[in-house]
């Protein structure tokens, strides 16, 4: 073989290679990407059916339901509100009237079922998406009021 040909081949099984890499890295990027959305973009149909994502806001006051290990409650913007149930060990600031954040999916029911929930960890502390989910609802709630 000749030498100009010999590095054709480098060159181009290189390329490959590299392209190989690449579509499996950008592949498990994408399986494991998962978005955040308001309880009013879920209600609007905006979330994903089939996929993993989060959804945040704040703990409905008097939502809090306790049947063993799995806790039911619901999750607000103050515009719409989502029922979420979670089997497992809540963290220790989970209450009622502070934010959230749950990991999980929607069921046939439009209820998301969580498979991990995240509380906020200090007093002034909340996930921005979720602030401005809230603010963002807020703001529409006004202008309803305002017609």
């Amino acid at each position: 073989m000749k030498p100009r040909y010999k590095r054709a081949a480098i060159i181009g099984g290189s390329l490959v290679t590299l392209a190989l890499a690449a579509y499996l890295v950008l592949n498990a990027f994408q399986s494991n990407l998962v978005f955040f959305f308001s309880p009013t973009q879920v209600a609007a149909g905006e979330a994903p059916k089939d996929r993993t994502f989060r959804i945040g806001g704040l703990v409905k006051e008097g939502t809090v339901k306790r049947n063993n290990l799995t806790v039911a409650f619901v999750v607000t913007d103050t515009a719409k509100e989502i029922p979420v149930s979670y089997t497992g060990i809540l963290p220790d600031l989970f209450k009622e009237g502070k934010g959230v954040v749950a990991q999980g999916k929607l069921d046939g029911n439009g209820d998301f079922t969580a498979t991990e929930v995240l509380a906020k960890h200090d007093e002034n502390y909340m996930p921005p998406e979720a602030k401005a989910a809230l603010d963002q609802a807020q703001i529409q709630k006004t202008i309803k009021s305002l017609k």
